[in-house]
């Protein structure tokens, strides 16, 4: 078993079989979302259910159906789980169903295509017991042949962990396993959305973040039986898409700061060499580049705090230090403030053209660098002003 965080309070009664005949509430609920796998769900719901009756815990499966066309249903049933109908379709919406529905203190999430061994869920809760609030599968040194694809096993699961590695510090080594185990209230904590097969990855960002301890344990990952509902290239954009929308500090602030500084070195270029940078027999000319640079690094900066705001304000992420700042510093008097007087620096910029035209006098100074930097100096504090009024409304409570 690998640990990713060290334990908490421990739980040693949790998910343990009862003394008392008499007790009747659910202790492990297993959930298994079903899209026409009639072939292999009566085979996952009995493998839970024998684990039940062996262990002496108290569960219950629950298959969500979401829109099988083919006798999945009577399948499931007839092998003794609730089923239950989800209409909105999607991975992810068929699991929140089930989380929703689920009455056991501990909720083990899996898949009914029988690729994932329900025989034995003790090494998935035991971790639940010692003080973890979510343990997660690792298929990757038990992936039968066959059973993913190169592109997955390679790139596709090792880049979506590492980029989560990233974004929260976790240790996961295989973020997208779909076999997990998380009590109650660490499910109440997360407040998943996910409709897709994102899921996977908000429950690993979410966790880290909102302070939960997580386990990692060895799983076998078996072939699947009929045809699989994974798309590459959609599924792996959706996890990206939704990783990059839940941290506005690498989609927007990081690569806006990187720009306003290229940019301004651009323009300190172009304000010192006006016949440009000679590179062999090609010579550049940064006053297009500088301005351009500058630009779009502050709108993605003004963006960056917005959307900051509006995430930390409505739960998406949580208060941090850029939160703090911008709460502080950039009101909208002081923005407001701020970019009058980058407008007035560019105002002046061009008085000073003018009146080195009108003299006929040489500054010194590249004439079409001023220029350059007296237009990006109005469109930036143009866009600052209206930045402003933005970011004052994604803090509205």
């Amino acid at each position: 078993m690998a640990i990713a965080e060290p334990p908490g309070t421990k739980r040693p009664e949790l998910a343990r079989p009862s003394r008392d005949p008499a007790e009747t509430a659910v202790q492990v609920s297993v959930v298994l979302p079903c899209l026409n796998e009639e072939e292999t769900v009566a085979a996952c719901v009995t493998k839970a259910r024998n684990w039940f009756e062996k262990s002496g815990v108290r569960g219950e499966v629950l298959v969500v159906d979401n829109g099988s066309t083919d006798r999945s249903r009577e399948e499931a049933e007839g092998a003794g789980a609730r089923v239950i109908e989800e209409q909105k379709r999607g991975y992810g919406a068929a699991h929140l169903r089930g989380f929703n529905e689920a009455q056991g203190e501990v909720i083990v999430m899996a898949d009914a295509d029988d690729t994932y061994d329900l025989v034995d869920l003790e090494p998935l809760i035991e971790p639940l017991r010692q003080g973890y609030d979510m343990t997660v599968g690792n298929r990757m040194r038990l992936i039968e042949p066959g059973a993913m694809t190169w592109s997955h096993r390679v790139i596709g699961t090792p880049a979506i962990s590492f980029i989560l590695r990233i974004f929260t510090g976790s240790m996961i080594g295989d973020s997208q396993c779909g076999l997990r185990a998380f009590t109650q209230e660490a499910f109440r904590k997360m407040e998943l959305r996910s409709s897709g097969m994102e899921l996977a990855s908000e429950m690993i960002l979410k966790a880290y973040r909102r302070g939960l301890r997580v386990a990692e344990v060895d799983t076998a990952y078996a072939v699947r039986k009929g045809e699989t509902k994974l798309n590459t290239f959609r599924d792996g954009w959706r996890h990206l898409r939704f990783l990059l929308l839940y941290t506005p500090h690498y989609l927007f602030l990081v690569p806006g700061l990187a720009l306003m500084v290229l940019g301004l070195l651009s323009l300190g270029i172009t304000l010192g060499a006006s016949s440009g940078v000679s590179v062999g027999t090609l010579t550049w000319q940064p006053v297009f580049a500088g301005g351009i640079l500058l630009v779009v690094g502050t709108n993605a900066m003004v963006i960056g705090i917005a959307t900051h705001l509006f995430a930390a304000s409505r739960g998406i992420i949580p208060e941090d230090w850029v939160t703090r700042i911008a709460r502080r510093h950039a009101t909208l008097e002081r923005v407001l403030g701020l970019a009058f007087a980058i407008v007035a620096i560019g105002a002046g910029l061009d008085a000073l053209l003018f009146y080195e035209w009108v003299t006929e006098s040489d500054l010194g100074l590249s004439t079409a660098g001023l220029a350059a930097v007296a237009q990006t100096s109005m469109i930036v504090g143009a866009n600052l002003a209206l930045g402003g009024f933005l970011i004052a409304l994604m803090d509205v409570e």
